[in-house]
């Protein structure tokens, strides 16, 4: 008698990914230069895929510990958005407490007159920066020790209020400008280690995607925590052996979706053909979609505000 083969491993290589794409479009592959394109269009298509919705596999938690008096904190830079977010009271784990922190808009946060007062921080701006970096010809105008919380550079021209520097590896957060001096400096973030700086050293602008909190926090890491989900990027197609950064029950849509996005760039190929598997690849990410979605029941909870 017949069985099963008891097993439940099949995925697809990146390339039987490539193989199964240009099949369905219909054309063969011959060259290493087909490889390489089909491998570019999977990383546009991933990206297309954050456009389009939540992806449930690539939710993560993080924390970030927070200092007296620091507004701004950096969170990873292949984090797409924040979905939740809480502030974590006692976080040695004694009478452990997670409180409510509204997510505001840039316009709300702006008409804070006081950004730097502090207290248990309740309400917190996402600045979605790209994360790029870019240097300025300013430079550090005398040397400073890994502990300066004050920072004199050459000039402040074209650097923001508030924001992120680099000195040779250390990304130091600024919650001030006054004249040529950073003020309210911040060391050793962004998972760098703060450390001396001699004067002349180049200034680049580091454009972190970060949190904006208020008030400021009122006491050290170790009272105030944030903790956050986060939805981040799909890790980019990597060789011919990689398998992809999707569950098993995306790669129909994954296949589907790098055929149409193949055929595409193929003049010779029939408009028919095209919008065949353009309507194909859109079936497929229904499918997806609909299967890759939140169960849980809604759960409304009224808040209550007192002035």
């Amino acid at each position: 008698m017949a069985v099963t083969s008891g097993t439940a491993v099949f995925n697809l290589d990146l390339n039987d990914i490539i193989e199964e794409s240009y099949e369905r479009a219909g054309i063969e592959v011959r060259t290493g230069y087909e490889f390489r394109t089909a491998r570019r269009s999977l990383n546009m298509l991933t990206i297309e895929w954050a456009n389009r919705g939540i992806n449930l596999w690539t939710i993560e938690q993080g924390q970030i510990v927070m200092n007296t008096g620091q507004p701004i904190y950096a969170y990873p830079a292949d984090t797409i958005d924040l979905l939740d977010q809480v502030i974590r009271t006692q976080a040695n784990g004694i009478n452990q407490v997670d409180i409510n922190i509204t997510r505001i808009s840039e316009s709300t946060y702006s008409t804070i007159p006081n950004k730097l007062a502090q207290g248990r921080p309740i309400q917190v701006w996402i600045n979605r920066q790209t994360a790029q970096s870019y240097t300025t010809g300013i430079t550090l105008n005398g040397t400073i020790s890994a502990t300066a919380d004050t920072i004199t550079l050459s000039s402040t021209y074209g650097l923001a209020t508030t924001g992120f520097i680099t000195i040779d590896s250390e990304t130091i957060a600024y919650a001030n400008v006054d004249g040529n001096q950073l003020l309210n400096c911040f060391r050793g973030q962004n998972g760098t280690t703060a450390a001396q700086h001699t004067t002349g050293a180049a200034i680049t602008v580091a454009n972190l995607p970060c949190i904006n909190v208020w008030p400021s926090p009122n006491a050290p890491g170790d009272q105030y925590i944030f903790v956050y989900w986060r939805l981040r990027r799909l890790q980019d197609a990597g060789n011919g052996v990689n398998i992809q950064d999707i569950p098993f029950r995306l790669i129909p849509c994954l296949v589907a979706g790098l055929a149409f996005y193949i055929a595409s760039k193929r003049p010779e190929l029939s408009p028919d053909r095209i919008m065949f598997l353009k309507s194909e690849y859109e079936q497929q990410w229904l499918l997806a979609s609909q299967e890759d979605r939140e169960k849980a029941a809604d759960r409304f909870v009224p808040r209550q505000l007192f002035y």
